[in-house]
């Protein structure tokens, strides 16, 4: 019984807590409800952007460590359908990267290089996807929040002029307006340049094996001549 008490007191806490936070926002007017309207869809597209890319990246390094020994087997066999048949089912860069290839045995070295070069250059845009948008959010978030503490401020001199009596109370709702939109784009700031920063070494990565996967297949095709 006891802990249900705490459990109903804890409750009606966090209820009171969103309601006095919701009260602070709409206190700051319609430019500071709008600010923090866009503070908010902000957060969302972060988080998206960032899981979203996390996900495709993560998906695309994943490579079997037989990988290549088996295309080497099918290539210096001759079996050039097999080594085809092997990379159909395989969705990941050093896939496409080594089926253009294969696709253009036969024809000089230089151009089967060229080939696989764009090939890479094409998936490592389609890694990219997003990041830069990522990007702008981890700077435009902060700026925003700032914003919405100079019109906080601006309001709560407003209110220190205008009144006749000037007690805390009057001037909480633009201080309040202040706070929260700072520490809000702040926290959307933070997450959005370290998620950032994670995604980009993660296709550093990715382009790393991807480069070492072509070095290996345009190897494999001057085995034969060397």
């Amino acid at each position: 019984m006891y802990n249900l008490g705490i459990f109903l007191q804890a409750k009606a806490g966090d209820e009171e807590m969103k309601q006095n936070i919701l009260d602070i926002i709409m206190q700051g007017g319609p430019l500071g409800i709008a600010i923090n309207v866009i503070l908010v869809l902000l957060s969302f597209l972060a988080v998206y952007f960032f899981f979203e890319r996390y996900w495709t990246i993560k998906k695309a390094a994943r490579v079997d460590d037989s990988f290549m020994q088996n295309i080497r087997a099918a290539v210096t066999a001759g079996n050039i359908q097999g080594a085809k048949a092997m990379l159909a089912g395989v969705d990941t860069p050093y896939a496409r990267m080594v089926e253009k290839g294969i696709a253009r045995i036969g024809k000089p070295l230089r151009d089967i290089d060229t080939a696989i070069e764009n090939v890479g250059n094409l998936e490592v845009f389609k890694l990219e996807k997003n990041l830069s948008a990522l990007a702008s959010i981890s700077g435009a978030a902060p700026m925003i929040g700032f914003f919405g503490t100079v019109t906080g401020m601006i309001l709560a001199f407003y209110k220190m002029a205008s009144e006749q009596n000037v007690t805390p109370d009057v001037l909480a709702g633009g201080i309040y307006t202040a706070l929260i939109t700072t520490a809000f784009g702040l926290a959307i700031g933070i997450f959005s340049f370290v998620g950032y920063n994670y995604l980009v070494a993660s296709v550093d990565k990715v382009i790393n094996k991807m480069e070492a996967t072509a070095v290996e297949f345009m190897d494999l095709l001057q085995e034969p001549t060397a």
